[in-house]
């Protein structure tokens, strides 16, 4: 590498090659579906998705059924919405491990990125509105000489 004595010499220099952004494709199985894997806190979610009329099955119940407060319904929704995706896929997943809470999160998760594994134009959308993200926060384990994770003991003079 020359050394530059002057500015009017830097403009004379060719700029460093940038690396060239990723091309996403689209990941199918022999059935046409797209699989994504979503996590959240301990929960797990396998998600399938195909095109179809807008059906969302969790564990072989209805996603209504098995999600039944209206936030955790909203919460694996969200993907669907942002995309203006709604009818035109049929959602099929099973959720293991942690509570509901964390299996609507990890669901949302997942569907997010089997839609983008379906149509990879998606995925600016999803990941500006932070769905490709993984929340990696999790229980913190609990330490010897401690109640629970941080709380003491109670302390008591006599």
């Amino acid at each position: 590498m020359a050394e530059l004595s002057s500015l009017s010499e830097l403009a004379g220099t060719a700029p460093a090659a940038q690396p060239e952004a990723p091309v996403h494709v689209q990941k199918l199985d022999k059935f046409g579906r797209a699989y994504a894997t979503g996590k959240r806190k301990d929960a797990v979610a396998r998600v399938w998705v195909k095109p179809g009329t807008g059906k969302i099955t969790v564990n072989d119940k209805d996603f209504t059924a098995y999600f039944g407060r209206p936030v955790l319904q909203m919460i694996v929704q969200q993907p669907i919405y942002a995309t203006s995706r709604d009818g035109q896929f049929d959602i099929i997943a099973t959720v293991s491990g942690g509570g509901l809470s964390g299996q609507a999160g990890a669901l949302r998760h997942g569907v997010s990125k089997a839609l983008t594994y379906y149509e990879p134009g998606l995925r600016g959308v999803l990941k500006k509105l932070g769905f490709l993200t993984r929340d990696a926060r999790v229980v913190e384990r609990k330490k010897y000489g401690r109640r629970k994770a941080r709380r003491s003991f109670q302390f008591s003079k006599r």
